[in-house]
């Protein structure tokens, strides 16, 4: 297909784009409306007209929808994306393609069967994107996502092919299986789920519930006599077969969310395409990233797998709130993977670093502080009220602090000409990386503790450098992180920022 060259002709939307951004608004609007025709079916046949209001905002929200669809208009310039919206009030946007830091493209099942994606900008600054354009034709989004990449300037010889990707990883289905297994996420969405229900519900009604059902559950267990060697047997089953059915659902989810995962690099900009039924595809370019981060937990270490993760500049704050920020080049990997993929994107990192700086290691039990001050106030409640057996919570601090020790031993940092490394955690490791061109501002905490030690934390900021952990160095000598700081001050006064 014959890309178009940029041209001063304005364009509309998708025909259907109204009935899409209807959508949205009614699934924004769907509780209050439910709540109308509950409330409104109750006043009885006097207030008729109560059950009218969901249908004049209907009305409303479709009349609004296609007014945004008849307003809307965008040109694409040499080097500029315009954009005019607006009913009432008329705004005219330009958006530079050299200041767009993150492409992403969205498809759910409606937008695959009409064929067609939204399209969200992002530029390093802002709380919302840059545009959110709902919704084009798929071949004129990826047509405009091209030209971003290229800055707006359409190749030589229209004519000659558009070289391809380069592939960099990809998940076959066993690795979806892996990342379900290590990432459980099921868990989280079943103990989301409990916790809503619980808010929904009155205190008193979900402990009725809780006792009857255990109750019910305790006379059909003494009616079939089961000898107590039979009951543990049947425990531990039903809780191994709990655990499958997690692992199964957090299988499932991986599949949702990765299917089809592609890594592919192209005009020194990283692409990832994902999702089963939800096609996300999102672009950035590789100076946009601001820091780097391998992740290794213990179940990581047990399929012999680690995760790469990058913060890109981009608006938002990178919170990414409805998964389409491109964060993850590795969801997950063998460790030789990742290293190498760190190697490619960062051909002069010398990966791992020769040698660790290490850091303090007195007072390093202020690691479990928060484990002994949560450990101390439980027993304490649980002992007023069932006696000894509530001292049993305290039987965390030895675990704890041995776990604290030894993240303090394993605490390091490195720092060559071009960028700074951070390593931390035990049980769960991490490693954080940022180039030295990217520091924006550096920040010295003394905290009464590291008064008391003798020891300071250094914190460096970064344009979009919010992941987790922070990159900071903790437990530092304090002549040490003044020394830091300084030497990284100069490093910065004299560089110019790439972001």
């Amino acid at each position: 297909m014959n890309l178009p060259s940029a041209d001063n002709a304005e364009r509309r939307l998708h025909p259907w784009s109204w009935l899409f951004v209807l959508l949205r608004q009614i699934q924004q609007m769907l509780l209050p409306l439910v709540a109308v025709l509950i409330f409104g079916g109750r006043r009885g046949d006097e207030a008729w007209w109560f059950q009218l209001i969901p249908l004049v905002v209907i009305a409303a929200l479709v009349a609004s929808s296609v007014l945004q669809y008849l307003t809307y208009r965008y040109r694409i310039g040499a080097d500029t994306l315009v954009i005019r919206s607006g009913v009432f009030e008329r705004t005219r946007r330009e958006i530079p393609f050299a200041r767009i830091h993150n492409v992403a493209a969205h498809q759910n099942l409606l937008h695959r069967l009409f064929g067609v994606a939204e399209l969200r900008l992002e530029s390093a600054a802002g709380d919302k994107p840059e545009a959110e354009m709902r919704v084009l034709r798929l071949d004129q989004a990826l047509e405009l996502e091209r030209l971003i990449r290229q800055r707006g300037h359409a190749p030589v010889a229209t004519d000659a092919p558009v070289p391809e990707a380069d592939l960099l990883l990809a998940l076959p289905p066993m690795e979806l299986v892996r990342l379900g297994l290590v990432s459980n996420k099921a868990l989280v969405v079943v103990a989301a789920a409990v916790g809503a229900l619980y808010q929904m519900f009155p205190r008193e009604m979900a402990a009725d519930f809780i006792e009857q059902q255990g109750r019910q559950a305790l006379g059909y267990a003494s009616q079939l006599h089961f000898s107590s060697t039979a009951m543990a047997i049947s425990a531990v089953a039903g809780l191994l077969t709990l655990l499958l059915l997690m692992w199964l659902l957090s299988i499932g989810m991986a599949f949702m969310q990765y299917h089809g995962f592609r890594l592919t690099e192209a005009d020194r900009r990283l692409t990832v395409e994902r999702g089963l039924l939800t096609r996300v595809r999102s672009s950035v370019a590789r100076r946009r990233i601001q820091a780097w981060t391998l992740r290794e937990g213990a179940l990581h270490r047990l399929f012999g797998r680690r995760q790469l993760r990058v913060d890109i500049a981009s608006g938002g704050g990178n919170e990414d709130k409805d998964g389409r920020a491109l964060k993850e080049l590795a969801p997950l990997a063998t460790p030789a993977t990742c290293d190498g993929l760190l190697q490619h994107l960062l051909p002069q990192l010398q990966w791992p670093p020769l040698q660790w700086q290490a850091v303090s290691t007195r007072g390093w039990w202020r690691l479990c502080l928060p484990a002994l001050l949560a450990s101390g106030a439980l027993a304490a409640v649980l002992t007023h009220e069932t006696g000894p057996w509530g001292l049993l919570p305290l039987l965390w601090l030895p675990w704890s602090a041995f776990k604290a020790r030894r993240q303090v031993t394993r605490m390091g940092y490195s720092i060559d000409a071009q960028r700074v490394t951070v390593r931390g955690g035990w049980w769960n490791r991490w490693w954080r990386v940022a180039e030295l061109d990217k520091l924006q501002a550096l920040q010295l905490d003394r905290s009464p503790l590291d008064r008391r030690f003798g020891t300071a934390t250094l914190t460096l900021d970064t344009a979009g450098a919010f992941g987790a952990p922070p990159l900071q160095l903790r437990f530092l000598e304090e002549q040490r992180a003044q020394e830091l700081m300084a030497q990284l001050g100069q490093e910065m006064a004299r560089r110019r920022l790439r972001w």
